[in-house]
């Protein structure tokens, strides 16, 4: 027994994360995440899980864990800006597919955050692709343009995965939204206006609200749920990708002008960039949309991201409707593509810093958390990786991930299948088997 009880605390010991202590890592080409490009000989702080230096001539302190990077690339951890990682598994497995709630009477209300499972697979196949943070929002359902509240998550090895709940309300329009509201946009646009209504008559007064039953198209505690998006101390992402819908979306805005809309997918956006930029409203996009997949698409072309940003709009990557719920890791590529397509005569790509803020800074932005994540400014959580090439190659791996200061394990279910079947032996298991 006590033999047993050995190898299980050995076991759990090398499944959960050291503490966060004080690393310097150094001889590094650091990439600060804002925007800039790489800085040759830098150094890296970190101290209580969060950076305090980063950059040329920044000192190890004394007693600090060293690093040597040998030359290679340190960065920001990658922040995806769209997906549905950890809620759920297998997509039409009912029982590990937490994405939507069609037969619920909630929401707005509902909340993915006690939906989040740590140890679902794509989490760590991601880590191992220097995704440190996660944008994670519910699906909407027959009946309502809202899906819910969505979260933040970090992809650390261990069971505290949430790292900021009901971060935002996520809801669908166009063409998901006139077939959730009942068959138009029109209908959509009336359900979300009177939607809004009805939170303006909650906050009046709550107790009367209670009364209204099944007549109000939003519950009490939906109703509840969307008063901080009203106030503007929530983000409302909405899903829209025809330009005129975006229009319709910013119109609202003037409308309600506490809304802190965050535009997400906007395939057609570059076409009313402009309109979107003197709104000030962020748009988290689809990278390489450039097929019309719907009719809500047809403006569909590479070079969106490009030309919104020219116009002044702040865009970052996001990965809706392109298997969202385990492909974050692809925003590298997406990354990479931005910056080819500036050598493409006509089309309109980015210089590297800025391609690569587009999965880091730039999403943590537009949620109006670039103070907490997303860079290696002083101050901001300590997510690094430490790559052995340039991280926008399709060829590069991370070959060290921190996240909140402490060092990762770089295995996951597939790196454990491959070790296993690698070189099988016989033993008193059956074949292959250790545990």
């Amino acid at each position: 027994m006590r033999t047993l009880l050995l190898a299980a605390s050995a076991t759990l010991a090398l499944a959960v994360p050291a503490a966060a202590q004080t690393v310097a890592i150094t001889n590094a080409k650091v990439v600060i995440g804002d925007g800039a490009g790489p800085v040759e000989g830098g150094t890296v702080v970190i101290r209580d899980g969060r950076v305090v230096a980063a950059g040329a001539g920044v000192a190890a302190p004394a007693g600090a864990r060293v690093v040597d990077a040998g030359g290679r690339w340190v960065t920001p951890g990658i922040f995806a800006g769209f997906t549905r990682m950890g809620i759920v598994e297998v997509d039409a497995v009912e029982g590990t597919n937490d994405t939507s709630a069609g037969s619920s009477p909630f929401n707005a209300a509902l909340d993915v955050t006690p939906a989040v499972n740590p140890r679902s697979s794509p989490l760590a196949i991601n880590r191992l692709e220097g995704v440190t943070r996660a944008v994670v929002a519910p699906d909407n359902s027959k009946g309502s343009l809202f899906a819910g509240q969505g979260a933040v998550i970090d992809l650390g090895a261990d069971t505290g995965a949430v790292a900021r709940p009901r971060a935002f309300q996520f809801m669908e329009y166009g063409e998901a939204g006139a077939r959730a509201a009942g068959g138009s946009r029109a209908a959509a646009y009336a359900m979300l206006k009177n939607a809004l209504f009805e939170v303006r008559d909650y906050i009046r007064s709550p107790a009367s609200f209670a009364d209204r039953g099944k007549d109000a198209l939003l519950t009490r505690a939906d109703a509840e749920a969307l008063v901080p998006v009203v106030q503007g101390r929530m983000p409302l992402l909405v899903h829209v990708e025809r330009a005129s819908d975006i229009q319709t979306v910013l119109g609202l805005k003037r409308e309600v002008p506490g809304l802190r809309i965050v535009l997400v997918g906007a395939t057609e956006g570059w076409t009313v960039a402009r309109e979107i930029a003197a709104a000030g409203v962020p748009v988290i996009a689809s990278a390489l949309a450039d097929l019309p997949e719907s009719f809500e698409q047809l403006a569909a072309t590479q070079s969106n991201i490009g030309r919104m940003k020219a116009a002044g709009v702040l865009v970052g990557i996001g990965t809706i409707n392109q298997d969202e719920a385990r492909q974050a890791r692809w925003e590298k590529q997406f990354a990479g593509n931005l910056v080819a397509l500036r050598r493409v005569p006509g089309a309109a790509g980015l210089e590297w810093g800025e391609a690569f803020a587009t999965i880091t800074a730039r999403p943590a932005e537009a949620l109006g958390l670039g103070d907490e994540y997303g860079s290696l400014k002083p101050g901001r959580r300590g997510d690094v990786v430490i790559w052995d090439g340039d991280p926008l190659e399709i060829g590069t791996s991370a070959v060290t991930v921190f996240i909140d200061g402490v060092e990762q394990p770089m295995t996951s279910r597939q790196t454990r299948l491959r070790e296993r079947y690698w070189d099988p032996k016989e033993g008193p298991l059956p074949k292959a088997y250790q545990h």
